[in-house]
């Protein structure tokens, strides 16, 4: 009988990478923040364009032409961060569709993500997330009809 070891780039024993550590430590901070009920609308959208200029500079014009989409067709989605990754969450204050940078994780693209509260049901199966390597005309419509749905 043969075993194979099960190979990772995180120290062992850890199990968890750097870059998730510090996704978890900004969920954390995230969590904190909002629990001291310091989470005003305004102060998450500071942090949520923060943490855009934060990004390398693909990444970053990307970002910031999802977060034009989104406060153009979903204006009623409140911008946040969801560990430490740009977010719009709906009323009852769930995340409907995030950002994660190409560079969060060591990633070749950057992905536009859809929570849950996304109403984006399509039968029994639907994308949840779609990869995005640059931001055309193209892109931004169906970004903005995918938004206007999930917010639906």
């Amino acid at each position: 009988m043969t075993t194979t070891k099960k190979t990772s780039t995180t120290p062992a024993g850890s199990g968890f990478s750097e870059a998730e550590r510090a996704a978890m430590k900004d969920r954390a901070e995230e969590l904190k923040a909002s629990g001291r009920g310091g989470a005003k609308k305004a102060d998450n959208l500071r942090a949520t364009l923060a943490k855009i200029a934060e990004m390398q500079d693909e990444d970053r014009v990307i970002a910031e032409r999802v977060h034009a989409v989104v406060a153009r067709v979903a204006p009623e989605l409140d911008a946040s961060t969801w560990y430490g990754m740009p977010a719009y969450r709906n009323a009852d204050g769930k995340i409907v569709c995030f950002f994660k940078a190409k560079d969060k994780f060591g990633e070749r693209y950057a992905t536009l993500g859809f929570e849950g509260a996304a109403r984006l049901d399509d039968g029994a199966m639907w994308p949840t997330s779609y990869a995005l390597t640059t931001m055309t005309a193209a892109e931004e419509k169906r970004i903005e009809e995918l938004v206007r749905r999930a917010a639906g």
